[in-house]
């Protein structure tokens, strides 16, 4: 883990509890401080920074680290120091805080968590409104209920449930299209349907790969497709593993529950099922009308009529094309040809932004 951790240089309370996280996360990451906007970007580049720690909320420094992350892609960590109580605020001249408070607003709503102090700077944060994701860490600097060493480990669990929450989002290339051969082998059953040749488990990165199956309810296709294909898999419970997740966050349900039993007839519950994932596309569900379409009795011509009547067959087509690029739908098994244009990147930007922060 790579952190950063840009500061202003002239506050001294601040500077010293930088230095004491520093000192304590040592052991744990590769840490480097900036206390200038001269440098943080170019740090945080050539360190490739996985967290950026920004430090205190009333000058433009941090406003300037908070749109460095966002161009740089890196998430973001603000801890205020009390910049941001009432009675901090209430200290600036009244024109002055309501321009702050948009620019301190803009930058606290990007963060992906806000450290407090303390109880009351908890409690006073809170009532802004601006961030839900709020963690509470004693100052080792101005308290001894908390050790250097303890401040530095709980601050460290932080960061680790930052870089564990919407892992999809830092998943490379190759792990990616492992998930994908690992999703068909676990909708069929069978390692023959899969290209295991272009699968090394040594280079797939397991911790992302398995947190965002737990996250898309989706471990049990995962499971059975890394066992059938035979890979190493490292231990790793990722039930004990915490996150971040969207306001609204729901974990997927699987589509039974959403439309009702198979009652008989496969078109109509293909249909049902068709319908349900256009409204609303999870990962679980796409693989849950993979796995019904590639059944035997399932009768394309009737399907594909059936989507004609419903007037869904542009729509169906966009959905087939998703099928196609996230569990490898192979083309003798689709029912109408799949389309690719500009409103199929809606659906795969709702796959891809499910769990977004």
């Amino acid at each position: 883990m790579n952190v950063l951790h840009i500061y202003p240089k002239n506050l001294e309370l601040i500077q010293r509890h930088v230095e004491l996280l520093v000192e304590g996360l040592k052991q744990s990451a590769t840490v480097m401080v900036a206390d200038n906007n001269k440098s943080f970007y170019q740090q945080a580049r050539d360190m490739q920074a996985d967290i950026i720690h920004i430090h205190g909320a009333n000058q433009i420094v941090q406003t300037k680290a908070m749109r460095c992350a966002r161009k740089l892609n890196i998430r973001c960590v603000v801890t205020p120091h009390g910049q941001l109580q009432p009675f901090a605020l209430d200290m600036l001249p009244a024109q002055q805080r309501a321009a702050m408070s948009l620019v301190q607003s803009e930058f606290i709503e990007g963060a992906y968590a806000v450290i407090t102090l303390g109880k009351m700077e908890r409690l006073g944060f809170m009532k802004l409104g601006w961030n839900p994701r709020v963690e509470e860490v004693h100052n080792a600097v101005t308290t001894n209920t908390i050790t250097p060493a303890e401040m530095a480990a709980q601050t460290f669990a932080i960061y680790q449930k930052v870089l564990d929450s919407n892992t999809l989002e830092q998943m490379d290339q190759y792990t990616l299209k492992a998930l994908s051969g690992i999703l068909k082998a676990g909708i069929l059953g069978d390692k023959r349907w899969v290209d295991t040749s272009e699968i090394d488990d040594r280079l797939i990165d397991w911790r992302r790969l398995l947190i965002f199956a737990d996250h898309e309810n989706i471990r049990n296709y995962v499971d059975y497709g890394i066992r059938i294909l035979d890979l190493n898999m490292p231990l790793i419970d990722t039930s004990r593993i915490a996150a971040y997740f969207p306001p609204k966050y729901h974990a997927p349900q699987p589509i039974k529950e959403l439309i009702g039993d198979y009652q008989g007839d496969e078109t109509d519950y293909l249909l049902r099922m068709i319908r349900q994932v256009l409204k609303v596309p999870t990962l679980l569900n796409l693989i849950e009308l993979t796995r019904e379409l590639y059944r035997e009795n399932v009768n394309d011509d009737k399907l594909a009529e059936a989507l004609e009547d419903a007037n869904l067959t542009k729509r169906a087509a966009r959905l087939i094309q998703v099928l196609k690029e996230q569990v490898l739908l192979d083309e003798g098994y689709m029912p109408i040809d799949p389309l690719d244009d500009r409103l199929t990147n809606q659906l795969r930007n709702h796959l891809k932004n499910h769990l977004k922060i």
